[in-house]
């Protein structure tokens, strides 16, 4: 049974629409003041919301201006009893946010017939809501699950660290570190164009193939023949038009090298000290289109030596791309002048560019998922 709010300082309209309202089957309460309506609404949120426009106190403008600015009660049909009729009111009451105006001397036809009306726009905006809620747990599951595939920071022989913050709308960011043998490391973070749960399901599946080595016959030591494996295995037109940007790269331990090659992605970001203690930045990508828009693309490797004392960042764009208070967008630039100002602190680096992040951005979540990983080579 819908409820339904009366507010009204004539008692005799009051006790008018009750009437005329409870013999179509509604709850309906009653009350004379705004105060008194906007208390009893908060205590038990109604369906709809019927308030004259001219009281003492509080206007019925004044109590809807409240009413819709109250989470709770956003789905809540808000109807105006009036005798003013000029375009000016209406706009007005419109402003304040109600949603349909009944105009007096009250007549039951039209105020039923408004009334169910209300209700049913009441209804579908709840379904939504509810709907919406559904969507949101079920996005924050998934993106529970992607942080329960991911590896475990590394403490030794070399240190690894990283940070994954799914956006709102869950991306396609992934990443995966593991022992190809005793001597080298493979590791690697891709982004998949677009948000949500088709996004996330296709970067799983990279994820899963790379870890178990499903690609029978693949010299996973060559980072330029993993993208190119990957490439014929995900095309776009099998996977919803989704294509995947990705930076992968295997460090030889002993040799302390690093051969790598990317798909469309960032640059790694290679920090090193120089013999004046200046770090040295080295931008570490390879040429090469992003994984599935192209049939038969082309990598390459690239080789680098790590020295001592370095920190190799990998990450996806949204640790770049955010949108800053100013409305500016943060910049590659920029992100890469805060990894050099932070280097010299070893214990909280990626705290430390993550509450610079956030701080830029004054919002609680970031358009896109962001990720980010910190390789330290003792």
């Amino acid at each position: 049974m819908f409820k339904i709010l009366i507010i009204d300082d004539d008692i005799a309209v009051q006790i008018l629409l009750k009437r005329m309202l409870e013999k179509e089957g509604y709850e309906v309460i009653a009350v004379s003041n705004g105060k008194d309506g906007i208390e009893k609404a908060i205590a038990c949120p109604p369906a709809m919301i019927i308030s004259d426009w001219m009281m003492p106190g509080l206007t019925g403008i004044d109590v809807c201006r409240y009413i819709k600015n109250f989470p709770e009660l956003s789905t809540t049909f808000f109807i105006l009893l009036t005798s003013l009729d000029s375009i000016a009111d209406r706009v007005k009451g419109l402003d304040a946010g109600a949603d349909d105006f009944i105009t007096k001397p009250i007549e039951k036809n039209e105020l039923t017939a408004r009334v169910r009306a209300g209700l049913r726009l009441h209804q579908l905006s709840q379904d939504l809501q509810n709907q919406k809620k559904l969507l949101e747990t079920e996005l924050a599951e998934a993106a529970e699950y992607v942080m329960s595939l991911l590896p475990t920071p590394m403490t030794s022989p070399l240190h690894i660290d990283f940070r994954f913050i799914p956006s709102r709308q869950l991306g396609g960011d992934c990443f995966d570190y593991y022992w190809l043998d005793s001597e080298y490391l493979a590791i690697y973070l891709l982004d998949t164009a677009g948000h949500g749960l088709r996004a996330t399901l296709l970067s799983i599946s990279v994820l899963n193939l790379l870890r178990t080595r499903a690609l029978r016959g693949l010299n996973y030591y060559q980072p330029s023949q993993v993208l190119t494996a990957l490439n014929e295995a995900f095309p776009m037109n099998y996977q919803n038009d989704k294509y995947f940007t990705i930076w992968y790269g295997v460090y030889h331990f002993s040799q302390q090298k690093l051969t790598y090659a990317s798909a469309g992605h960032p640059p790694a970001i290679l920090v090193s000290e120089a013999g004046n203690h200046c770090p040295t930045v080295h931008r570490l990508r390879t040429p090469g289109m992003p994984i599935g828009m192209f049939s038969g693309a082309k990598y390459t490797d690239a080789t680098c030596r790590i020295e001592k004392n370095s920190n190799l960042y990998i990450f996806s764009d949204g640790a770049y791309e955010i949108t800053k208070a100013d409305g500016d967008i943060w910049g590659l630039d920029a992100f890469i002048q805060t990894l050099i100002t932070v280097s010299k602190n070893s214990n909280s680096q990626l705290e430390q560019i993550i509450k610079l992040l956030i701080h830029s951005h004054l919002e609680p979540s970031f358009e896109d998922d962001l990720s980010i990983l910190r390789m330290q080579f003792y």
